[in-house]
């Protein structure tokens, strides 16, 4: 085969958002290496001039979606964009919150922005990814940088036992995922592109069954699932605040690409199976996610089970397989981008000005930092699904999509946990704002004056301004962002809705990818 051959599918241009951020990358590493101690303060600069970089070849790519790029190893198509754009969304408002995180801490400066831009590679290329190969490297590039975050501040000892934990865990998921897809490669005969193997799974027997449980096992792990979340509240509760808030968003979003386009590719022959099994595992996720988030004292390990149980919701989209499903899932991802990471800016900021994320220490800080109480109490109000801020239509597009599609088992229990939901965020709001004077906390007592001044700090409002006007205004106008999935669903061929047009045929696809020839000859 030669890859070079006028007919040979490349289509380069479908990594160009890639190569941007890889370029990025390389060119912070050798500002890093070469630069002097001021010239590496602009590197905070460069990361996210690059990241709007990527966005805007995003935006750019909307216009011209490329299903099929690199021998079919990668797809360009309106659902992957979306994807993409949350990845690097998430990485830009990450870089917001880390330049005052590590100029205060004392780390290493460039290292971290390296290994953020490194996980957003491998973020974007999982959300795209149509072959077994590109997964699994786009998984590790993912996996590997993100273990190294979370134990960047290596002096302090609960960074580094998180670190452990999550690449323990990590790596055994990892080997669990990874014998799935070596299941998939015998069945199929030596086939690496997804649809290529769905060809062969009609017909697998026990060994297409066990190969299904092992690949929801590694994607349950990216996604946070019960009972494959034991990482997450240790992980949340040791690592620095704003890598947790990557992992938080962009982690979890490149885990529902992997398993939206995965699932809905590989196996359409076991649909009802991994229906059958998402759906407890939403059910699990959703309950236990609540439930224990109640008990929770301090408000990173309560976001980190909150997360779990957003990820229940989520999966709701994922089991009804409709494409309202879809389109309510990617909708609802958009929002918690914004509510999600604007309460970690509202964290970060805290924990910089007390060295506490302790919920009581909270107490009576309306007193002392109004738009600080402000922009926490609308993202976790967001997040608890309260009108007419974005997670109420976010959840409600999700409700809607599975009553329609006759879940009612799991739009019962979402609605259910929701309430638990709005319990304990409800209770953290109640700490911050309507505690009297004599009953302020010791922090907030000692709590110096915010001084918008200090390097990293102006980064820091302009995220939280972001987010706040974006969790407000996102609910206001749910309707075109609801019309943008909508539309990311219908022009996306692998999902096989009557509406979406693939470039050419099926059958002539599939069997191009198998031949490496041009569909069009």
């Amino acid at each position: 085969m030669d890859i070079f051959a006028p007919t040979a599918n490349l289509n380069a241009g479908a990594i160009w958002p890639e190569v941007v951020v890889t370029l990025t990358l390389l060119l912070v590493l050798v500002v890093d290496l070469v630069g002097g101690s001021s010239v590496r303060k602009s590197l905070p600069v460069l990361s996210i001039l690059g990241l709007v970089g990527a966005w805007v070849t995003l935006v750019l790519q909307w216009q011209h979606p490329q299903p099929e790029s690199f021998l079919g190893s990668f797809a360009a198509d309106p659902i992957s964009i979306l994807f993409r754009s949350l990845v690097v969304g998430t990485a830009l408002l990450t870089v917001m919150m880390a330049e005052r995180y590590i100029a205060q801490s004392g780390a290493a400066t460039g290292e971290f922005y390296v290994l953020l831009l490194t996980a957003t590679v491998g973020g974007m290329f999982l959300s795209g990814a149509t072959d077994l190969i590109m997964v699994f490297v786009a998984l590790e590039t993912l996996g590997i940088a993100s273990y190294l975050m979370a134990g960047y501040t290596k002096k302090d000892p609960r960074s580094s036992e998180a670190a452990l934990k999550y690449l323990l865990i990590g790596a055994s998921s990892t080997a669990i995922f990874l014998y799935g897809m070596s299941l998939l490669y015998g069945l199929s005969g030596g086939q690496t592109h997804l649809e290529a193997i769905a060809l062969h799974m009609g017909d697998s027997g026990l060994a297409g069954i066990i190969a299904l449980v092992l690949c929801i096992g590694g994607i349950g792990f990216k996604l946070a699932a019960v009972p494959f979340h034991q990482w997450t509240p240790d992980v949340y509760e040791g690592s620095p605040t704003p890598v947790v808030a990557f992992l938080s968003v962009g982690s979890k979003a490149a885990g529902f690409a992997l398993a939206v386009r995965f699932l809905a590719t590989v196996f359409p022959a076991m649909t009802e199976e991994w229906h059958a099994v998402f759906s407890v595992l939403a059910i699990l996720t959703m309950v236990l996610g609540n439930v224990v988030a109640i008990t929770q004292t301090r408000l990173k390990r309560l976001l980190a089970y909150s997360s779990i149980g957003q990820a229940g919701f989520v999966m709701i989209g994922l089991v009804v397989g409709t494409e309202a499903g879809y389109a309510s899932l990617i909708f609802y991802l958009l929002v918690y981008l914004v509510m999600n990471l604007g309460a970690f800016l509202c964290i970060t900021l805290f924990s910089l000005k007390t060295g506490t994320d302790e919920i009581n220490e909270y107490s009576g800080l309306y007193q002392k930092d109004p738009f600080l109480t402000l922009c926490l109490s609308i993202c976790l109000l967001s997040l608890g699904g309260l009108p007419p801020l974005a997670g109420f239509f976010g959840k409600l597009y999700l409700f809607w999509a599975g009553w329609q599609a006759g879940a009612y088992t799991l739009v019962l229990v979402g609605l259910v946990t929701s309430v638990i939901s709005i319990y304990y965020y409800v209770r953290v709001v109640k700490t911050i704002v309507v505690k009297e004077p004599q009953e302020m906390s010791v922090s907030v007592q000692n709590y110096p004056e915010t001084n918008w001044q200090e390097e990293g700090m102006q980064a820091l409002r302009v995220g939280m301004v972001l987010t706040l006007v974006a969790t407000i205004f996102a609910g206001i106008l749910s309707n075109p962002l609801f019309t943008l999935s909508t539309q990311a669903v219908e022009e996306s061929p692998f999902l096989g809705f009557p509406t979406a047009q693939a470039p050419f045929s099926e059958a002539a696809r599939l069997q191009a990818v198998v031949d490496f020839k041009d569909p069009s000859s």
